[in-house]
Parts: structure tokens; sequence; C-alpha cells
């Protein structure tokens, strides 16, 4: 006790009770001293109180347990174990953690939350499945998982016991455990007996559950479900037994509660046409569903509800009909509930006539309204010579109808349950099974009735059963640790037990009583007290009462009220209303009335019901019990079943869940303590808490101690040995050493010793840490006095001088003012000079300008004046002058013109004279010569002068306007002189006036300068004012232009986020698509899988053996949309139907469905495909050109091969000719007719191939003609460009003219284009040919090269196709350069194409078949020679060198990569090379991928010979005993890893060598020589990918089956840093040790084998980028299951846990930078648990904190985020919880994220994986195959 003494020390921690809150906390504010009589304590609220101790025990008030302490896993993990330590630790984890699941030993005890949570699913399951109890959070799951465990390990039955009062959520638990059952188990069969299991559920609670105040489906009935499992551990049925169903709840309802579900269920849907004939209506119409005025629940649809319930009898085989008819039973009862029955007198009752709802009851069951009616209101009353008729009174009448309705429900509910066991029963032998029992919990009200007293009592059973157990757990845990030990002293309710179900026991006096003539509650009262009242201290009577007594139960005391005890124990109905219904027309209702006893009371007489509820039981399975048994009470039935249901319990395992109900309201989340203690009273816990507290409750293994206490040690003191340094630290610590135990792997210890050392350790890491802040802030503050100094010193400095700079400042300022002062006194004086001198100046030069003007002016005008005399005088004397010219000139003519006439007068005499002619006729000659000459030297004197004249004329024209302009300006120059000397007096008095002006001008001046000087000052002042507004506009431009650039920025961001995203979400789509289609692989698989262990049963059964009918895995074929060729499915029919009369015995419509699952997995899957084709197309509709370009060329191919049939047709014929008329001698010989024959056809091959030739250089000819052709008639218009030009020329000939030479000068221009263009195009179309006719040189010399190392049949046809080829390719050339010209001929090459394509086949199949027959010919050829040669051998002939000479030597330099074997040996080539091959020994002797490269070079031989059938039998063998061998040995890593390197290499091989262009790219040419060339294998393409996929999803499962168990070992619960993690105390339930015991896991471990699997890939040739792939799957598993694990250990979530989890995912990373894999994104997998582990070790306070937290936490999910918050505990005392604010600050801030609101990871999701092609540069000839693979029998060709 001095320990614990001494731990009531100031500011300890208690709890004192409170009416309120039963428990509250409070603080010591004083030392407790030995002897005091009170505790100074302050509360909570800082009130502070006086706390008495009770004199008598002196008692001091319970201790509270350490912080860390509070919210643990396991209650037993407490310090100090009692009632407040319980309720504290429940309400923490319910309302601040939201945890509904506490441990408390061997007991789970769940908190009914009233709010659905997220922590059921699939995920949930698959974390729990597998794990230990303790290592996982407390949950169902972890209960139901350690049943399953335990049935499996220890061969022994199971039990989970489920209780708690109404409304705690003992059905839910109990779903959710058979939920776990279904899911991790499986069933034996395809028959879902899982689901059938689970659709019992719906139905059970239709029929046995109803809204009660504390609960809205509240289970009416006690189920106890034995789950039955195979000697696999796999579900296969099922068996429900029920206990107690409330039958009154029929007739009646209190407040506020409803009756069944499945009347409000039938009324809901009453408007269906199925349900018209039941004649229902609202609930509220029907005295049997009104009474609780409450026929509606919120948030439940009855009509829904009412669907689920019939899928449910669906899928339990029970069918519609069926259906139908339970519901017109239970129409029926509403029906009969309506009845409304009448007072006839006092004694009698009628039921009126005709009354609607009992025409309705008889119609619906099948009855004569008549019996009905006149049995609801008598009865038969039989004597020993007479039977009576007796009426009845209308309230005996109302309670026989409603006993009728009670028995009517309980058979169709025990009719019910009856199918439901049926549906869930199987023909397997069970081995084991697992028991839920979902059973009402201890229950005590203000009334307490027989229901009550019959629950309690179970209950009390259930009690002792419970802590037989906890002490026997108890006692072996003690005894296995080999520790002194002593009978715990615990309650034991035998006692109570006893006064219930004893001889003369409650029980037994109340059967008495029933028994009794005249039996009454009130006399059995008065024997319950004659009995028990003084012998028993349990039993007592009230006080105030004479019916009623109390009885001390293990919980409480409960008062139970004794009306209605008799008549609820008897349960009697009316025996001929019974009859009644035997004589049903209903089917269903005599069945469930066919066994029906009487049920009378012994005493014959029938009493009222009274009180509020009946109980039946359901009566024992067997049909043959006797009416002796039907009469046994309610009370002896209800006693036999239970001890039944003890016996099965004690024979099996029990688990315990305790229900507890937080308060009556059906709040969520809120918890009421009074209502918690009272329940954690009732269930058990508290006594489970007592036990443990009795003895040793907290118990450390030596290593868990060392590390926790290793503070309390001193160097000294640790040894080597962990447990004698423990021993010799325990007792120096501890002086009473009856406070703990050493053990042999354990220390325990007493209650409350661990909380003492967790003191002593927390006072030395006090005092420890004292000391580190002593020395951190003697260091912090000598540091900041350095600092303070140092500041102080440079502030002086600074200081200083800026005084010194200061003083400067001031002298160079004076200095600088002198100076300015004197220039500025300078500068005034200057420009006052400078005004001055100006203003003279200006005077001086304005005068000086004005004389200078006028002596200008008098100057001019006399200059003037001049001009115009001389001009005038010129111009008068040329006026005379023309005068007297005219006047001589005129006197002249007149003169000469007398003259001229009197010559003529003279002529004309003479001329009349012929004399005088004749005499002058002879000189005439002469003088008309002289004439002549004197006529021409007058007319050039004449033209001489009149061009004289002409041009006097016009000088004197000229002079005379030049005079006559002189003399107007004359007389103007004359009229201004006479102004001007007018103007000059004037202008004398202006020039005065102007003076004066000038002088108001200067004054003007001035002013206007003042004026100006002080404007532009303003305007300075404004300038500067704008130039200020501009730098602010600017600087607004700026951020405007930043703004624009930003929001440009942010523009282009967003649209390449939004292409990013679409692109991601295009990937994600792809990827989903991928895994959608690889998910259909695998589950294709594992339905073929189990097929054919299917098959294999059926085959075992059967014992039949028809090897020509089984179905192996040869016959599988290798097209995976088919999987089986036709004749394999004739095979299967052949066998199916062979041994069809063998199994007709089973059951095969789960043959069928497993048959008609696979169909529809296969159409889902080519849908998929179809799809994915679909999708494919736009990227072919690309290469439609190219497809064109392929199908003209297979066009002209045809024609060749045409030509080429016909030649081969004509030759052969020749050939047989020629061996049909050559038999004789020498045939064969070098001479003979078929070698000549054989010589022929090879030189005409060379001639046909030169008329090839020929006709392809003419072809391409003509098409360059057409070509040519085509292009003349295209026709160029050039638009005018001379308009302008035109439009400046105003002339309209000139225009004309200039447009014509234009034209013309335009039109040589084209002409001279024109040509220039011809010669260009000729210049490069020779030169394109030429360099053609170069690469034609080249490829004529390669073709040839290649043409020489094949044989002479293979030389034409390559020749051939290459000429084919090349014609092909330069008439697409031609086409796409003109597609014109080509249209006509493209048209006529499809429309030949169409008839060509459907000869190609044809003509294929015909060349084959002529070629394999032209090689048989000329191996007869060649035997015949051989023959002939050998039997004419010459004596000088060599015998062994037989000539071949049909045979025409092939020249082969080298080995062509391709290996021969016959048809036989294919199996034993598959057998050696796949099936007995070692993956050890291949990976580490032979090159990588050596299998692959054998198959596909055997592969390639078989595509060389042409044999279609050997290549299909090949690829089916290969791919199914791949499938085989995986099969076989598919959980060994090494195998697995090395078909899958395989696979893909063989994959890749097909790829690489199929030749396609896309691949032929990456080859080198003599890669490409290799290709395939008769067969397109894209198909098997396909299939083969496919299966890399399964066997990369099964190498991902085996990897997955090996790191799973190292993973949590590895990654939370190793301390890869020592000492950073402090060991908590733990409960009952151990956690595994984080201390790296000997073959635990570490996180080396987890490396280890990474590099072991990254190894092993490399060595068998695995592709890097599948490496990726797998390392990426690699890590999310990793990253997923640490996780998952987190976010249910609530000891993994702490600060110091978050630094393991940090440095473990660094040293992942560091692994991948050693392997080169940084970029494979596995280091993205483990982001979530990244920030999880950040998220541990981040401050959680303020809002700063929750925002850094909601932007740091991206990778993690609302739901995860919160969990991690709830599940925060701190290790240490100086660690602080997370508050609830907090964690709802999170929740507001992350609410708008659009996420999925699972919680867990999902660790079975699979990457979809892809296969890149990576071509190989091994040579096929290079490869050498070794002798130890056996496979001497392959041939190399």
């Amino acid at each position: 006790m001095a320990a614990s003494e001494e731990l009531y020390t100031k500011c300890a921690r208690v709890w004192i009770p409170d009416v309120e809150e039963v428990w509250k906390s409070a603080e010591l504010t004083k030392d407790y001293k030995s002897g005091d009589v009170s505790l100074q304590l302050m509360l909570e609220d800082g009130r502070n109180i006086e706390h008495k101790l009770d004199p008598k025990t002196k008692n001091l008030p319970y201790l509270r347990n350490p912080d860390i302490l509070v919210g643990e896993n396991d209650l037993t993990a407490l310090s100090y174990l009692h009632e407040p330590a319980v309720l504290h630790n429940l309400k923490v984890r319910f309302i601040d953690s939201k945890l509904i699941y506490t441990y408390c030993g061997i007991v789970l005890v769940a908190i009914n939350p009233y709010e659905t949570l997220p922590i059921y699913g699939t995920d949930i399951i698959n974390a729990y499945s597998g794990q230990n109890m303790g290592d996982m959070d407390p949950h169902i799951f972890a209960v139901a998982e350690e049943a399953y465990k335990q049935m499996a390990r220890d061969e022994r039955n199971q039990s989970i016991i489920v209780s708690g009062e109404s409304g705690a959520g003992k059905t839910v638990s109990a779903k959710y455990a058979m939920r776990y059952f279904a899911t991790v188990s499986g069933s034996a069969s395809e028959a879902n007996v899982e689901e059938k299991v689970l659709a019992s559920n719906p139905i059970m609670e239709a029929i046995g559950n109803a809204k009660t105040t504390r609960n809205d489906n509240s289970s009416r009935f006690g189920k106890y479900i034995e789950i039955g499992f195979d000697n696999r551990y796999r579900i296969i049925g099922a068996n429900m037994r029920t206990y107690l169903l409330e039958k009154s709840r029929v007739v009646f309802q209190a407040d506020e509660e409803r009756n069944y579900h499945i009347f409000y269920q039938l009324c809901a849907s009453a408007h269906l046409p199925e349900f018209k004939a039941l004649k229902l209506s609202s609930a509220n119409d029907f005295l049997y569903t009104r009474q609780g005025r409450s026929p509606v629940i919120d948030g439940v649809d009855d009509t829904k509800e009412l669907c689920t319930t019939r899928n449910a009898f669906s899928l339990l085989g029970i069918n519609e009909s069926y259906q139908m008819g339970l519901f017109q039973v239970l129409a029926a009862i509403l029906h009969l509930g309506n009845v409304e029955i009448k007072d006839r007198d006092a004694d009698s009752s009628v039921i009126p006539p005709n009354n609607r709802h009992l025409m309705a009851f008889c119609e619906l069951v099948g009855v004569t309204y008549q019996d009905m009616s006149q049995w609801l209101c008598h009865r038969k009353l039989k004597t020993a010579t007479e039977t009576y008729i007796k009426p009845l009174p209308r309230l005996q009448a109302t309670n026989a109808r409603d006993a009728l309705s009670k028995h009517i429900y309980a058979k169709l509910f025990n009719w019910i349950v009856e199918h439901v066991n049926k549906a869930l029963v199987t023909n397997v032998k069970q081995h084991s099974f697992i028991g839920v029992l979902d059973i009402y919990g201890f229950e005590t009200f203000e009334i307490n009735s027989f229901e009550q007293f019959c629950i309690n009592y179970a209950n009390e059973k259930l009690q002792q059963q419970f802590n037989m157990h906890v002490f026997k757990l108890e006692q072996e845990e003690y005894m296995k640790e080999q520790i002194p030990w002593t009978l715990i002293d615990f309650y034991d309710n035998q006692p109570c037990i006893n006064l219930i179900e004893a001889k003369m026991g409650i029980l037994d006096l109340l059967d008495e009583e029933c028994r009794m003539p005249k039996g009454s509650d009130d006399s059995w009262a008065q024997k319950l007290y004659n009995t028990h009242l003084k012998t028993c201290s349990l039993f007592e009577k009230p006080r105030m009462s004479n019916r009623a007594f109390i009885i001390q139960h293990f919980a409480d005391k409960v008062e139970y009220q004794c009306d209605g005890f008799l008549e609820k124990n008897k349960d009697t109905v009316n025996e001929e209303q019974i009859n009644v219904m035997k004589a049903s027309k209903f089917n269903l209702l005599v069945e469930l009335f066919q066994d029906e006893e009487k049920a009378t009371s012994p005493t014959g007489q029938v009493q009222g019901t009274g009180g509020r509820t009946r109980l039946s039981i359901k009566p024992d399975k067997s049909r043959d019990t006797s009416s002796k048994e039907h009469k046994k009470t309610v009370g002896c039935q209800f006693r036999n079943s239970l001890q039944k249901l003890m016996d099965t319990l004690n024979a099996t395992t029990p688990h315990y869940v305790r229900c507890i109900k937080p308060n009556d309201f059906k709040l969520a989340f809120s918890f009421d303590p009074k209502r918690a203690v009272q329940q954690l009273r009732a269930c058990g816990v508290l006594e489970t808490i007592r036990i443990s507290a009795a003895g040793f409750p907290s118990r450390w293994t030596y290593q868990e101690f060392f590390s926790r206490y290793r503070v309390l040690m001193k160097q000294k003191d640790v040894l080597a040995d962990k447990k004698l340094t423990c021993k010799n630290v325990l007792e120096k610590l501890v002086q009473d050493q009856d406070k703990y135990q050493f053990g042999k792997t354990k220390i325990f210890f007493r209650a409350g010793q661990v909380a003492y050392l967790e003191k002593l350790r927390a006072d030395k890491l006090r005092a420890a840490c004292i000391r580190i802040q002593k020395t951190i802030r003697c260091w912090l503050a000598r540091k900041k006095y350095l600092r303070k100094r140092s500041a102080a010193i440079t502030i002086q400095r600074f200081t200083r001088g800026y005084q010194a700079r200061c003083l400067a400042k001031f002298l160079r300022r004076t200095q600088a003012a002198t100076i300015i002062q004197k220039y500025q006194r300078m500068y005034v004086e200057r420009k006052r000079y400078k005004q001055k001198q100006a203003a003279a100046l200006a005077m001086q030069t304005i005068l000086r300008a004005y004389m200078a003007r006028q002596k200008y002016q008098a100057l001019l005008r006399e200059h003037k004046a001049v001009i115009i005399q001389k001009h005038i005088r010129g111009w008068l004397a040329r006026c005379w002058y023309k005068r007297c010219l005219e006047a001589i000139v005129y006197l002249q003519c007149c003169i000469r013109r007398m003259r001229a006439k009197r010559e003529l007068k003279k002529l004309k005499i003479e001329a009349r004279s012929v004399e005088h002619f004749k005499k002058l006729n002879k000189g005439m000659e002469n003088k008309i010569m002289q004439l002549q000459r004197k006529i021409d030297e007058q007319s050039k004197e004449n033209r001489l002068v009149n061009e004289r004249l002409v041009g006097l004329e016009s000088s004197y024209t000229v002079e005379s306007e030049r005079m006559r302009g002189e003399l107007n300006r004359l007389r103007g120059v004359e009229e201004d002189a006479k102004n001007k000397a007018n103007q000059v007096s004037s202008l004398l008095e202006e020039l005065e006036r102007l003076k004066k002006e000038l002088s108001a001008t200067q004054q003007e001046k001035k002013t206007i300068e003042d004026w100006a000087q002080s404007y532009r000052d303003e305007m300075e002042k404004m300038v500067a004012e704008l130039k200020h507004q501009n730098g602010l506009l600017k600087k607004e431009k700026d951020d405007l232009n930043r703004l624009i650039q930003e929001q440009s920025q942010q523009m282009t961001e967003k649209m390449t986020r939004a292409i990013a995203e679409e692109t991601q979400q295009l990937e994600t789509d792809l990827n989903e698509e991928r895994s959608r289609y690889q998910n259909l692989l695998s589950e294709h698989l594992r339905l073929e899988e189990k097929y054919d262990d299917l098959k294999e049963e059926m085959a075992l059964s059967s014992n039949v053996s028809k090897p020509g009918h089984r179905r192996t895995d040869s016959t599988h074929s290798s097209n995976e949309s088919e999987y089986t060729y036709n004749s394999e499915y004739a095979e299967l029919e052949d066998g199916t139907r062979g041994r069809e009369d063998v199994t007709r015995g089973i059951d095969t419509s789960l043959t069928l469905k497993l048959q008609k699952r696979v169909t529809e997995l296969e159409q889902d899957k080519q849908l998929l495909r179809n799809e994915l084709e679909n999708r494919e197309e736009q990227l072919q509709r690309a290469s439609a050109m190219a497809r064109g370009a392929e199908l003209e060329y297979e066009s002209l191919k045809r024609q060749e091969l045409e030509s080429e049939n016909k030649k081969l047709k004509h030759d052969l014929e020749e050939m047989r000719k020629s061996l049909l008329g050559n038999a004789a001698t020498g045939a064969g010989a070098p001479g003979s007719p078929a070698y000549k024959v054989l010589l022929e056809q090879l030189n005409a091959s060379c001639e046909e191939l030169e008329v090839r030739k020929e006709e392809v250089l003419i072809l391409r000819s003509q098409l360059v003609s057409q070509k040519e052709a085509m292009h003349h008639k295209e026709t160029m218009t050039e638009p005018s460009v001379y308009k302008d030009d035109v439009s400046k020329l105003k002339d309209d000939e000139v225009k004309q003219a200039y447009v014509g030479l234009k034209d013309t000068n335009r039109l040589l221009e084209h002409q001279l284009q024109t040509q220039r263009r011809t010669y260009d195009n000729e210049v490069e179309s020779l030169r394109s040919e030429l360099q053609n006719v170069k690469e034609e040189n080249n490829r004529q010399q390669q073709l040839l090269a290649q043409n020489l190392q094949l044989p002479p049949e293979a030389r034409i046809e390559a020749s051939l196709q290459h000429e084919i080829t090349r014609l092909t390719n330069e008439n697409l050339e031609l086409m796409a350069d003109d597609p014109t010209a080509s249209r006509e001929a493209r048209v006529v090459i499809l429309r030949r194409m169409v008839d060509l394509m459907e000869q190609l086949e044809k003509q294929d199949r015909t060349i084959r078949k002529l070629k394999k027959q032209l090689k048989v010919y000329s191996k007869r050829i060649g035997e015949m020679g051989a023959g002939q040669t050998e039997g004419q051998t010459s004596p000088g002939q060599m015998v062994d060198e037989p000539i071949h000479p049909v045979n025409i030597p092939r020249r082969e330099k080298d080995f062509q990569g391709m290996l021969e074997y016959k048809k036989e040996d294919e199996m034993k080539l598959v057998k050696n090379l796949i099936l007995e091959l070692k993956p050890r020994g291949v990976a580490v002797n032979l090159i990588p991928g050596l299998p692959a490269y054998i198959l596909f070079m055997c592969l390639r031989h078989a595509d060389y010979v042409n044999d279609d059938q050997k290549v299909r039998t090949l690829l089916t063998s290969t791919i199914n005993s791949i499938k085989k061998i995986l099969k076989k040995r598919g959980d060994d890593f090494e195998t697995v890893s090395f078909w899958l390197a395989n696979t893909c290499r063989f994959l890749h091989c097909l790829k690489q060598y199929s030749g396609d262009e896309q691949f032929m790219k990456h080859n080198t040419s003599r890669q490409n020589e290799h290709c395939l060339s008769n067969f397109d294998l894209a198909e098997y393409r396909q299939v083969i990918s496919d299966l890399a996929i399964q066997i990369y999803q099964q190498l991902i499962k085996c990897m997955e089956n090996i790191l799973q168990p190292m993973i949590v070992s590895g990654m939370l619960e190793h301390e890869t840093i020592q000492g950073v993690s402090g060991v908590k105390p733990t409960g009952l339930r151990k956690r595994t040790s984080s201390i790296a015991d000997e073959g635990t896991y570490t996180l080396d471990s987890i490396l280890r084998q990474l590099s072991a699997f990254h190894s092993t890939m490399c060595q068998h040739g695995t592709d890097p980028e599948l490496i990726k792939q797998v390392v990426k799957q690699q890590f999310y598993i990793i990253g997923a299951v640490t996780l998952n694990n987190l976010l249910l250990r609530k000891d993994m979530c702490s600060w110091s846990k978050g630094m393991q989890i940090r440095y473990n995912v660094s040293q992942l990373e560091e692994w991948l930078r050693d392997k080169g894999l940084m970029t494979c994104g596995a280091k993205e997998t483990l982001e979530p648990l990244i920030q999880a582990a950040q998220l541990l070790q981040v401050k959680k306070k303020t809002d700063e904190d929750a925002e850094a937290i909601c932007s740091m936490c991206h990778a993690l999910t609302t739901a995860q985020i919160v969990k991690v918050l709830n599940l925060y505990t701190p290790v240490n005392e100086f660690e602080e919880r997370v508050s609830v604010a907090f964690i709802r600050t999170i929740q507001t801030r992350l609410r708008d994220r659009c996420e999925s609101p699972q919680l867990l990871m999902d660790t079975k999701m699979i990457y979809p994986v892809t296969f890149p092609f990576n071509p190989s540069c091994l040579a096929l000839e290079t490869i050498q195959i070794p002798s130890s693979l056996n496979l001497a029998f392959l041939t190399r060709v």
C-alpha cells in the first residue's frame, strides 16, 4: 500500500463519484498523508473541494491513468483497472476518436454510433484477414478472424456471443460477423452458400424485427446461427435456432413502436398488381399496425425493403407461389385483427353478419365464414360424459382472436425458419462450425414481467459461462508462465441460477401453479414468499406490494410483477379454432398446422391473456414429439432450450461481443455515462476488469520492459541477460515483491504498478529534461548576451559615424551657400545689363532698318523709272519704223504691179503674132530653163525672206508686248511717286506716334515678361505634376502589363494544365480499359482453373476412365477469343456425352453455370476487344493510302502469280510427259530429257524475267506520258498588273499603244517562263531518272547477289516479286504526284482487284499444291537417277559418289536460323524445353530467353515449309504447356519470372520477324531476311500477349504472397532507428513486438527480398520496362499494406513512428537509386504513405497548421487524414493529442474535395501492364543449342 499511497501526491489526478457524470476527474492540491480524513481536490472547472474519505474503509479515490494510456485499444492495458477508467477510456475513444470498438480482455465492446460508418467494406475485411487479433485495432472483423483461425488451428468449433440490450447493435454486429465469414472463406461449391447465409438476414429482420422506442430495427427474438465449414474451411451451409419470439407484438404495440416490419412492407406495397387479391390498404387502416401511432421509420422505404425480402426468399429457393402464400397468411392476420366482436349480453358476444374483414380472412385462409364466426365467440368444454359449447364474453373472445393471430404468426415464423434452414443445408459433410449467438442482454424496466424474467435468466446462464471462461483463461496464462498463483475470487452466480431453475425454484413453482385448477398469480406469489424469502438472500419482497418479488441478479436488482406470469407461461389457444385452420382449403395453412396437437391448459380453462406480451419458444425440430411434450409450459421449454444452448457453447471456444447503447435518443456519437455504466455492469465487462485486476493485469515481455524502462537503469545494471537485468532493476524499484511476478517470457504486474513505473520513468525523464533545458537556456542566454553586446558596439560605431557625416555635411552646405549667393548676385546683375543692352540694340535695329528701307525704296523707284523710260522710247521707235516700212512696201507693190501690167500687155500682143512666136520659139527652151532656175532661186529667196519675216514679226510682237508692259509699269510708278510724296508728311507723324507706342510697348513687354515668368513657373509646376502623373500612369501601365502577363501566363498554365489533365484523363481511361481487360483475363483464368478442378473432382467421383474423351490442357486453344478450336469443342462435347450417364447423379447445374459464366466473360472480352479495335481504326485511317497501295500491289502480284501458275502447269505437264516417255536407262542423267526439261525451265524463267523487266519499263513510260498529258491540260491565267500604269496616261492613242506594248511583253515573258520551266522540269526529270537508274542498278546487283544464294526454283519468284514491288511503288508515286491523271487507272485497278481478290486464295492453294507435287516429282527423278546410275556403274567409277542431277544444289553461306523437327517429336520438344526445364540452370548457364529463341526458330521452319498444321499445333502446345507448368509451379517466383521473360521474348520475336514495317525498321538487313514469309500470326501475338498478362498477374500474386508477411513487420513494427519509438503498455491481446527478435522481419529483409526479385528477373532477361512495372507494383503493395495497417492501428499513429516510416521510405528510395529505377514511378506510389508519416510529425494546433496539412496531404483522402488524426496517440507525456476542434477544422477545409469515401487502399489492385516492343540484337543463326537441353532431335537448317 506504500507504493499506492506514494502516488497520492500533489498534482495527482483521481476520480470521485458524481451524480450526473457518474465519475468526475479531480486533481490533488495537497499531498496525501497517512491518516488524513479528507483530500483537497480541484475540479476540472477550477473549483476547489474537500473530499472526505469513508471513516470505516479509509478507501482512497480511484487514481486516474496517465494521459498516454487514455484511449487504449484494450482496457486491460490500463494501469488502473476500475470502473471510472473504463468509462473514461470508452468515452474518449467514442467521442474524440470516433472509435466504436474496444477490447476488454477477451471481450469486444461495441458502442452503437447511430451512424453509418465506412469501416465494413471489402477492403477492411481483406485488411483484417490473416492478421493476429492484437495486431490490429479492435473490430468485429478481428473477432471473426480470431474465431476462424482458431477453428482451423485448434480443430475446435467456435462461438461468437453477441449480447446487449435493445438498440445496442447486436443484430448488425452478428450480420457483419457472418459477412466476414462469407467473404474470407468462400464456399465449397458454386451454389453461393455464403450469399444464402447473408440472404437469411433480410428475411429474419422482416419477420422478427420491429421498431421500438430504443431501436428502429430491434430483434424481437434470439437466434443462434451455426455456419458450417468443410475440411478446407469453406462454407458449406448453415443452421439457425431461434429463441423467445415476442408474439404479443403481433397484437399490441406501445406508443412510438411498430409491429414486425413485414406487415408494413406489405401495406406499403398494396398497390402492386400481384397484391390486389390481398385486399390490403394503408397501415393506419389495421388495428395490428396502428396502435403504436408510428407507421413510418425515417429513412426507410418499406416498398424497397419488401423487394429485398422477396429477392432473399428467391435466393433461398422459396418460389413465388410460396411467397404469395406467406403474404396471404400475413394479410389474413391483419384482417383478423380488424374483426369487430360486439357484446350480445354480459356472458356472450357476437360478430355482426357479413363482416368485411372476417370475410376477407376466410377467403384468404380458405375456411368457412360460419365456422370461423362461430368459434371466435364460443368454445367447447368437455367432461367425462358430455361436451358443452360455451359462449365467450367479448373480452375473452377478443383475447381468443388475438391468441389465434399470435399462434398463426408463430407457426408461420417457425415454418420460415425451417425452410431457411433447408435452403442452407448441404450434402457435404460438415467438418466444423462457427456459431453466432444474437441474444438479448440484461433488461430492467419500471414494470418487469415474464419476458424480462426469462431474458435475465438466460443472461445469468451466459454470465456464468463467461466468468468460468475468463477465469479459465487467466489461470491457463499463469500456469503457462509457471508463476505461483492462487484461486482468484470471482462472482459466482450459481445461487441465483439455482433460485430460478433448481427444484422448488421459481420456474418449478410456476409450473406447479399452472397445473393447479384454480392457480393464480397471487397464490404463486405467496408460494414464492413462503419458500425463498427466508432461505435465499438473493430473493426479496417489495415493502409496498404483495404481487411482486425482487431478485438480486449479477448486474442489478430487478423487481418483477407477478401479474400475467401464469397465463404467459401456459400460452393456450382455442382447440376448435385450430381444427378450423386444419380444415382449410389453403395448402400452406394446412402445412403450418399439420402437426398441431392440442394445446390446452392443464385445467382446461381459458383465461384472459392480460399483460403486454406473450412469449413462445420454437419447438424441437423433431416431428415425432408426443402430445405431452407439446403441453410443456413456456418456462419449461425455455429452460430446456437454454440448457441445449449452454451445452453447445460449452463445447465450443467462445468469443464475446458486448454491444453498448450510448444514449436513449438515438443521437449519433452522443455518450450518456449513466446508461453506459448500467450496461457495462450488466454485460459483464466490469466483471472481466475485476477478475483481471484481482490477478496480474499488466504483462510485459522482458525485451519490452527493458526497452521501455531502460532510462531507469544505470550502465552497471545492464547485463547481457535481459531477464536478469529486469529482475535486478525491479527489485530496486519496487520493494514489495508481491506486486510483480517473473514468468518464463513475461513479467506480471499487479494493478497500478505500471502507473508507478511510468511515474518513475516520467520523473527521470522530467529531471533529464530540466537538466537539458537548464543547459540550453544557459547557452541561449549567453548567446543572446553576446549578440546584444555586439549589437551595442555596432550601434555606437554607426552612431558616431552618422554624427561625423552630419558635421561634414553642414560645413559643405555652408560653403556651398556662399558660392550660390555669389553666383546668384552675379546672375541678377548680368541679367539686368543684358536686358538694357537688348533693348538698346532692338531700338537701333528698328530705326536703322526703317532708314534702310526708305533708302532702298527711293533707289528702287528711280531704277524702275529709268527702265520704264527705256522701254517706252524703244516702243515708240519701233512703231515709227513699222509705219515707214509698211509705206515703202506698199509703194513698191504698186509700182511693180503697174510695170507687170505693162509687160503683160506687151506679151499678149506678141503672142498673137505667129512670126513672132516662131522667132521666139528657138530660144524658148533655154528661157524656160532659165526661168525655171530663176523660179527656184526666187522661191528659195522667198522662203528665206518669209522665214526672216516670221522671225522679225515674232521678235516685234514680243518687243511690242514688252514695251507695252513697261509703259504701263512706268505709268503706275509715276502715280506711286505722286502718292508717296503725299505720304511723307503722314509717315513722319506716324513715326512720332510709333515712338510713343514703343515706350508703351516696352512697359507692356515688361509686364508680359513678369507674367511669362510666373506662367513659366506654373507650367514647370504643372509639368512636374504631369510628370508625376505620367510616372504613376507608367507604373499603373507596368502593373497592368505585368498583370496581363501574369494572366496570360496563368491562362497558358491553365491551358497547359487542362491539356495535361485531359491527357492524364485519356491515359487514365486507357489504363482503366487495359486494367478491365486484364481483370477479365485473370477472371477467365480463374474460372478456367476452377472448371478444371471441377472436372477433376467429377472424374474422381465418377471413378470411370475414358481416355478418349478426357479434356486435358493440350486441348486448350491458344486463341484467346475462343480458347478452343472447333475440333476440340467437338472432343469436349463427345467426352461430356460419354460420361453423361456416369455423372448423372452429380449436380451438373454448377458446371453449366460455370460454362455460361465463361461464355459471358468471353463475350465481354470480345466486346472489349471490338471497342479497342474501333478506337484503333482512327489511327489506321491515316494509313488508308498505304493500304490502298498494298491492295494494288496484291492485285499486280495476283496477275504475276496467275501467269506463274500457268507456267508451272505447263512445265509440270512437260515433266510428266518426259517422265512417262523416258523411263528407260539414264533418264535422270545430266543428258536425260528430264534434266533438259529442268534446264529449259530455268532458261525460260530467265527469259520471263527479262520480259517482265521490259513490261515494267513500258508501263513506266506510259505512266510518265500520261502524267505529262495531264500536266499540259492545266491553264495559267495572270491578272493584269498594268492598270495603274495605263491610268497614268491621258492620250487615248498613247494608252492604246502602251497597252499593246505591255500585252506583247507579257506574252513574250510567259513564253520565256514556260520554256524555262519546261527546261527545268526536263533537267530535274533527267536527274531523278539518272538517280533512279543508279538505285535500280544497285538494287539489281543486290537482288542478283541474293538470288545467287537462293535455290533455282525460288529465284524466279524472288525476281518477279522484286520487280512487281518496284513497279507498284513507282505507280503509287506517280499517283501521288498527279492524282487526276491516275483516277481512271485507279478505278480500273480497283475493279480488277475485286475480282482478283476472290481468286487469290484459290491461286495460292493451287501454287502450294503444285510446288509440293514438283518437289515430289523431283525426288522421284533423283531416286530414279540414283538407282539407274548405281546399276550402270562402270568398274572405274566410284560407287560412293552418287549423282543427283535433278536436285539443283543451293548455295548456302550461313545457317539461316531455323530448326527442323519431325511431327512426332513435338511433344518431346515441349516436354524437354518447357515442362522439365529447370529455370535456375537455364538462367545461370545459358543465354536469357533461349527457350523462346528455340521455339521461334522451330516456328520459322514450319513457316518456311508452309505447314499450317505444324504452326498451329506448335503454338497451341507451347501455350498450353506454359499454362500447365505455371499451374503446377505457380507459387515459385523463379519459374513464373522465367516464363514471363521467355513469353515476352517469344512475343517480341513474333513481332520482330513478322515482316511489318514498324518492326522491321529496328532489324539489321540479315534479321529482315529471317522474317516469316507464309503466315500472318497477328492473332497469335494477341493470344501470347494475353498469356503474358496472365503470367504477369501470377508473378505479382507470387511476389505479394512473399512480401505480405514482411511488410507490416519491416515497415511499421521493427525499430529501424533504435530508441526512437517508445513501447507502451499492452493489454491481454499482445501486439507483435517491435524488437527484432530472431525470425522476425526487418526492413533489411524487405530490401534483400526486393534485390532477390530484381536480380532474378535480370538473370532471366526480363525487359527493363517490364522490370520497372514490376517494381512499381511491388512498391505500391508495400505502400498500400503499410498505410492500411497504419490506419487500423492506433498504437502506430505517433510522432516517433512517423519518423521511423520516413526513414524506411528513404531506404526504399535509396534502393531505387542503386538499381537505377527512380523513373519507373515506384516512388510516386509511396506518396500516400510519405504524407501520412509527415502528418504524424507536423504540428496540429492552429489554423495555419490545418492549412499546411490540407495542402500537404493531397494524396490522402479526407477519410484517411481524419482517421490518422483521430488515431494519433502520444507515446510520451510530452506529446499532445489532437483536439477535436482541430479535426473539425480539417474536415471543414476538405469538404469540397471530390474523392472516394473509401478509407483503405486497394491492396489487390494491379496496374495494367504493357509490353513495349524490345527487339533483340541477337542473330538467330549464331544461337547454339546446348546438349544439356536434350534437343538433339532438332536439325539446324
